[in-house]
């Protein structure tokens, strides 16, 4: 785990009120994984100084971040990917195998968001799934860890569909 891990954690989760909606909280599904909602301006500061290397963005291009999000990350060093999923119609295995490229390509740590972290936990639940083979019940169950809420039908509706070569 990165040195660093444990007081990005601290620090995210203090400032979680700050621009996200009540409630919403940092996930770790993994060491080098972090998901949530939209970060704010201080939480991507407080990322960056803490080791996270990547930030990826679900959300689609209209949805307002609250500040630009994207010269803010270039201008802390992170690289900065955009994945516009548009709510259920967006959860594919084409997008999953996307996600999970890009996660690929990522050596450090990773911040994963969308607006409230339920598009981020459909899509990996999907990676989970279709592309590392986990049975669909511990896909879904690593989906609810990384936000996984109301999507849920997608993904199973999803995890219905022959899978693609």
């Amino acid at each position: 785990m990165h040195p660093h891990l444990p007081k990005l954690l601290f620090l995210l989760l203090a400032c979680a009120g700050s621009t996200a909606a009540a409630g919403q909280a940092l996930k770790q599904p993994r060491p080098d994984l972090f998901t949530s909602g939209q970060p704010s301006a201080q939480q991507l500061r407080d990322a960056a100084r803490s080791g996270v290397t990547t930030v990826i963005d679900l959300r689609m291009p209209h949805e307002d971040r609250g500040y630009d999000e994207a010269a803010a990350a270039e201008a802390l060093g992170l690289r900065y990917v955009r994945l516009p999923i548009d709510g259920a119609a967006g959860i594919s295995e084409a997008n999953a195998r996307t996600l999970d490229r890009l996660l690929g390509q990522d050596p450090g740590t990773t911040l994963l968001h969308c607006a409230s972290g339920n598009r981020a936990g459909a899509l990996l639940a999907l990676v989970r799934a279709r592309v590392q083979g986990a049975p669909v019940d511990d896909a879904l169950q690593f989906g609810r860890d990384a936000g996984l809420t109301s999507l849920e039908p997608a993904v199973r509706a999803a995890l219905e569909r022959p899978a693609q070569p």
